[in-house]
């Protein structure tokens, strides 16, 4: 692949200011040559500088002129020669571009794959790729300061301090297998386990932010439940700052689940409306009802409404299982209309008068904090995939312990280091992962 020159539109299709062809590969300025026209030749112009150019098809009719840059290999987002042309944002001028950087030469470029060959020439590891995309679908400030902190190497300098601290003692056991007469003295097998032991522990604590990596990247699941006419479909377009639900004083109106997502102190929350929780011989509410009850099984957060003018025997609660509970923020509504004395606990609000909104947003990001493990001033959040393969690291690691523990064979506890630190490769990418390299690039917009 890294001989092929590719080339790519890097911005949505549509009409738009401007937009940006990028050429790279071996011949990304022999390409660009036979499309973009100057007084000079390509390669003679200086690079990282904008250079007001001609674009021309194959039978010299002028396309677009625009602005070029060039930047040269090994200085460049690929690592390879990039050729970057900014132009008029048309659908089809545009496409007439890419379509003459093709006949010159270039090869369309697949999802992913500038970034996967400035993977593959060294520019970035792994875990800084997949920040790309986390970088692009943030929705939030704090999944921004995480896909920042990612990008720039957060995680993969923790997986190789991780490496680093195993190596000697894989180092020291392997020299034992060589030289078994220099028997491991126990004051060195403990200092052996006091490694592993510190390895454990940092990749443990990276495993616990997976959670939070999860709520960051896809938020929040948010249900948003209750009996009829409590105000749910309010409170929804309260939080969302403008009328997506239907709202209607006659019960039963919200009979499906309405989904948007909002940020709530830094923190995605992808909210459900869901139909009031009641008996009803009605076939298309029942359906919206069994969706409910399935929608709160796997919310992270459940916000319970109900009519706080009214008494609590009033109230028909939602049911939850024990450890759901603390995932429930108990909100009274209509608090405009005075709140029945007997109600103790929850967050007062007023749907109608905008009346506790930041009480609630408050609550919202406490409870999040707490129970989904989200840490503000915590830079990593790793993502499913690192939480695999530091699961599998935390495996074998305390296998090696507890064979050196129990003084088994040192070729045991060998093999199981090795397969610790090839398991930290795969983090950053640095063994032979082909396998996972199409999936996670696949993810990619093209031209990126």
């Amino acid at each position: 692949m890294l001989h092929d020159t590719i080339a790519a539109i890097s911005t949505a299709l549509g009409e738009a200011a401007i937009s940006v062809l990028r050429v790279t590969g071996p011949q990304a300025l022999e390409v660009a040559q036979k499309v973009f026209h100057t007084a000079r030749d390509l390669v003679s112009l200086p690079a990282r500088q904008a250079h007001l150019v001609t674009a021309r098809d194959a039978d010299g009719t002028t396309l677009d002129q625009g602005l070029l840059l060039i930047f040269c290999a090994p200085s460049s987002y690929t690592g390879e020669d990039v050729v970057e042309f900014q132009g008029h944002g048309g659908l089809l001028v545009t496409q007439k571009l890419l379509e003459s950087l093709l006949a010159a030469g270039a090869r369309a470029a697949e999802p992913g794959e500038f970034t996967q060959r400035a993977f593959l020439n060294g520019k970035m590891d792994l875990t800084q790729a997949e920040a790309v995309m986390d970088l692009i679908h943030a929705q939030s400030t704090l999944a921004l300061k995480a896909a920042h902190e990612q990008l720039g190497g957060a995680i993969g300098k923790e997986a190789m301090a991780l490496k680093e601290e195993l190596l000697p003692v894989l180092a020291h056991v392997e020299a034992y297998i060589d030289f078994p007469e220099e028997d491991i003295s126990p004051d060195t097998g403990a200092s052996l386990v006091a490694k592993m032991d510190l390895v454990l522990e940092r990749a443990s604590r990276l495993i616990a932010t997976s959670e939070q990596g999860r709520i960051l990247r896809h938020g929040a699941r948010t249900v948003i439940c209750g009996e009829p006419n409590v105000g749910k479909s309010s409170l929804l377009n309260l939080l969302l700052g403008f009328e997506r639900a239907i709202v209607s004083p006659t019960a039963g109106t919200t009979r499906d689940t309405i989904e948007e997502i909002i940020q709530v102190h830094g923190i995605p929350l992808r909210l459900v409306d869901t139909a009031g929780l009641r008996s009803s011989q009605d076939e298309i509410e029942r359906v919206g009802i069994e969706r409910t009850q399935r929608e709160l099984e796997r919310a992270d957060l459940i916000l319970e409404v109900v009519d706080g003018s009214l008494p609590p025997s009033a109230a028909q609660r939602v049911s939850l299982p024990p450890q759901a509970e603390a995932r429930r923020i108990l909100i009274l509504n209509k608090a405009d209309q005075g709140l029945h004395p007997d109600w103790a606990g929850g967050v007062p609000l007023s749907c109608t008068a905008n009346v506790g909104v930041e009480t609630l947003r408050d609550a919202i990001r406490t409870l999040i904090m707490n129970v989904g493990s989200m840490q503000a001033d915590h830079p990593i959040a790793i993502n499913a995939r690192h939480k695999i393969c530091f699961e599998r690291i935390v495996s074998q690691v305390q296998a090696a312990r507890v064979a050196l523990i129990d003084g088994a064979a040192p070729e045991y506890v060998a093999l199981d280091l090795r397969e610790a630190l090839q398991s930290l490769g795969e983090v950053v990418g640095v063994v032979d992962v082909e396998q996972i390299l199409d999936v996670i690039f696949s993810s990619f917009c093209i031209g990126k």
